[in-house]
């Protein structure tokens, strides 16, 4: 029978659990985010270029898996957008990391809400395919509407954060303070779209 599946059945790869090590490795990115704004955990933004690492290791082995077999629990063009999905979540995350760096900004206090919010949202994704194909599609449904909320809710704090910036600031730190609100929007951005994706993927096993 090994020589039989080896040589002669087409190659099966679990693909729920490698699109969940994607997603875990997200969550931890935006964890260590959180960590960094919340904490001022300044360690943590070091470990953000590790991780994004696993993250482009993790996608690069997952798309390969993708383009090598025939037989794939979901159609391939839905496995294919959430691979890409969950890189864009590692790489808005480590673009947050480069402008911090670049811009050297020398306190992220007062993103507190915001960055909880995306933990939230980076664990609700997680917990999101973890329940893929073993949970009622209503109940996903319902995780996922909370992951819509939260977005909704990150961008009306990123609106009234930008509003509430020091007009007393240079020109110049205004700028850098607004891109990374708009950098912290386009992290939630990446994981609201992982998670229509994921509807979509849900509603095709039902």
């Amino acid at each position: 029978m090994g020589f039989i599946r080896k040589f002669l059945l087409p190659k099966e790869v679990d693909f729920n659990a490698a699109m969940l090590g994607q997603a875990r490795v997200g969550r931890e990115m935006v964890e260590l985010l959180y960590r960094l704004c919340v904490d001022g955990e300044q360690e943590a933004l070091e470990k953000i270029g590790e991780r994004a690492e696993a993250a482009r290791t993790l996608k690069n082995r997952n798309m390969k898996e993708l383009l090598d077999v025939f037989i794939t629990p979901y159609d391939k063009e839905s496995i294919y957008r959430m691979i890409t999905q969950l890189d864009w979540i590692a790489l808005s995350v480590k673009h947050f990391q480069l402008e911090v760096t670049v811009y050297r900004i020398p306190s992220l206090r007062g993103h507190e809400p915001i960055v909880s919010l995306l933990r939230e949202m980076a664990r609700t994704l997680e917990d999101g395919l973890v329940q893929l194909g073993r949970t009622p599609l209503q109940h996903m449904g319902e995780e996922i509407d909370r992951i819509r909320d939260l977005y909704d809710e990150v961008v009306s704090h990123c609106a009234r954060a930008s509003a509430d910036l020091d007009a007393r600031l240079e020109c110049k730190q205004l700028l850098h303070q607004r891109d990374v609100l708009l950098q912290l929007k386009e992290v939630a951005k990446r994981i609201h779209v992982a998670a229509n994706t994921l509807e979509d993927m849900a509603i095709k096993v039902v």
